[in-house]
């Protein structure tokens, strides 16, 4: 039996089955998603063929991820061998986490994507991950909240998933705003996950951008003393240093970024090497020219891949170079340890932060 005439047998519209292939694919918009969910409340043959692709699709993501298919069958087993009473609460609860995680995530990278477009239109920021495609990741979005409420799960873990459904689309594109819609979906997210550690970190960002510097210093601190992911740790030192610099206290600032240094979380992560740039710095800026110099080189030696990256940070910080051109004999012992530092000087820069 082919696929049409399997479709045909079950009795399912075909024009409900045209709306369920992009409501899968994510693309589906919000009136015809709609008219679905209803169509699958009246018609129990689209109902249950709905509810057999969802069961294959299901089946097909596990062989896509073996480590999914394998904690599946782990729980079986455990189903099968303990016995447990209360296994549907806790897979349904499992699942329930799963879902607020994926919810929070969406609301996490399209307010992250909305906070850099207003405040970095060219994306200079250095960002460990992509900013997302914002209309698509949008759409995405619509289809994940509206297979959840299909499921009939709207009310998993104590959220309006059709309030979510709104704040992904009308609610959102009624503001304007770019960095209001960054405040409302980040807020979303914590809202979702309270433990979000980025989107805390996001939320951190957009206050130093709008001159809110001692609420931001205390949610990086929060974030730095209680995240679980020493990376997001990382990211709250960084930008905990990033505040006392701008405010001149090189003493504090150094506190922060020799965190990230003596923990090797720079070497475990080669994307922290600005850790490293930023001590010797401060260094520069307090009139250490040893320190600052061994700082520049071990910051080299360590991150030799990053040399050309390192030589435009050079380039685009003039308040370095002006405090390295005030200390006698600096700018020569710089040039004679570390020539890598000048093969970017007539690549320009970013502005100096």
């Amino acid at each position: 039996m082919n696929l049409h005439q399997g479709i045909h047998g079950m009795g399912a519209h075909p024009e409900f089955l045209r709306d369920l292939s992009c409501m899968f694919d994510g693309e589906l918009e919000e009136q015809a998603a709609g008219r679905a969910m209803l169509h699958i409340e009246e018609c129990e043959s689209c109902r249950s063929f709905f509810e057999d692709l969802r069961d294959q699709v299901r089946a097909h993501r596990d062989m896509e991820n073996p480590e999914e298919l394998f904690a599946h069958v782990a729980l079986l087993r455990a189903q099968d061998e303990v016995g447990l009473p209360n296994f549907d609460k806790i897979n349904a609860g499992v699942e329930g986490i799963e879902l607020i995680n994926r919810l929070a995530t969406v609301f996490y990278q399209l307010g992250k994507a909305y906070a850099l477009s207003a405040i970095d239109p060219g994306y200079h920021t250095l960002v460990f991950e992509a900013v997302v495609a914002v209309d698509r990741t949008k759409i995405a979005g619509r289809g994940f909240v509206d297979g959840v409420l299909m499921r009939g799960r709207g009310d998993v873990g104590g959220l309006d998933w059709a309030e979510a459904r709104h704040s992904l689309n009308g609610r959102l594109e009624s503001i304007d705003d770019p960095l209001e819609k960054a405040h409302r979906l980040l807020g979303e997210c914590l809202d979702a996950d309270p433990s979000h550690e980025e989107a805390r970190l996001y939320l951190a960002f957009l206050h130093a951008h709008e001159g809110k510097t001692l609420r931001a210093a205390q949610e990086y601190k929060e974030v730095f003393d209680t995240a679980i992911d020493d990376r997001n740790r990382g990211h709250a030192a960084m930008q905990l240093g990033n505040l006392h610099g701008r405010e001149e206290d090189y003493r504090k600032a150094l506190a922060c970024y020799r965190w990230i240094t003596i923990t090797g979380l720079d070497k475990l992560d080669d994307r922290f090497f600005g850790a490293r740039f930023n001590i010797g710095k401060c260094w520069a800026m307090l009139g250490e020219k040893d320190r600052s110099l061994q700082t520049f080189r071990e910051l080299l030696d360590t991150h030799p891949d990053r040399a050309v990256e390192v030589a435009r940070l050079f380039a685009g910080t003039p308040s370095l170079r002006r405090s390295i051109d005030s200390i006698p004999g600096f700018p020569e012992e710089l040039i004679g340890h570390c020539p890598e530092l000048f093969i970017g000087a007539a690549l320009g820069g970013a502005e100096d932060k």
